[in-house]
């Protein structure tokens, strides 16, 4: 394995826009997605897949909500992880491997992209731990993810299959298993305060 490369993490603020349209490239990352695939009802994705999800994510992003975090290597954008409260994602409640498990206030980790050259060298887990702070910072409770852990039988995956990120990952970054519906898609938390509901 290639030794981990220097990075430098910042959220996506409207400066960075014009970094991250560099990092997705004319595919938007994955297919013209621009990461509105959890943000839209699936007949809207795809009506306006490519520029026009080019264009609604970059609304969002003008609007300074900050949605996840780019990770730079020698000032170039090399990954990406997308990170908002869970209810941003109205296709996540659609999902039924996904729904809800409780009704605990969560940040969850819709997408992570890391260019080419930069993927197995442990860009996913750093901005990971990236995503972690910014969401204590934005007074989360708990981050959660939606990894992809590939059969026994079968353990190396297509890069395209695993955009919400590899449960490896994900354990290395401090997540623990929840809740599993589907043999190959655990729901893993991070806790960051394990009490959102105090008595009165």
């Amino acid at each position: 394995m290639r030794a981990e490369p220097e990075l430098a993490m910042h959220p996506l603020t409207p400066e960075r826009w014009p970094d991250l349209a560099a990092l997705f490239g004319e595919r938007g990352a994955s297919g013209g997605c621009w990461c509105m695939w959890w943000r839209l009802p699936r007949s809207h994705f795809e009506a306006q897949k490519g520029a026009g999800n080019k264009r609604a994510f970059q609304v969002i992003v003008e609007a300074g909500d900050g949605p996840g975090i780019l990770a730079y290597a020698d000032g170039q954008p090399v990954g990406w992880c997308a990170i908002a409260p869970r209810e941003e994602y109205p296709a996540l409640a659609r999902s039924r491997v996904l729904r809800r498990v409780d009704d605990m206030p969560v940040w969850s980790v819709t997408c992570l992209f890391v260019a080419k050259p930069f993927r197995r060298r442990g860009v996913s887990v750093r901005l990971l731990c990236a995503a972690i702070e910014y969401a204590r910072s934005r007074g989360a409770w708990i981050v959660e993810g939606y990894p992809v852990e590939p059969h026994s039988n079968s353990p190396v995956m297509p890069d395209a299959f695993v955009w919400t990120g590899l449960a490896s990952a994900f354990q290395e970054a401090g997540f623990t298993e929840v809740l599993r519906r589907s043999e190959t898609r655990p729901i893993m938390r991070y806790v960051l305060q394990s009490n959102p509901h105090p008595a009165p």
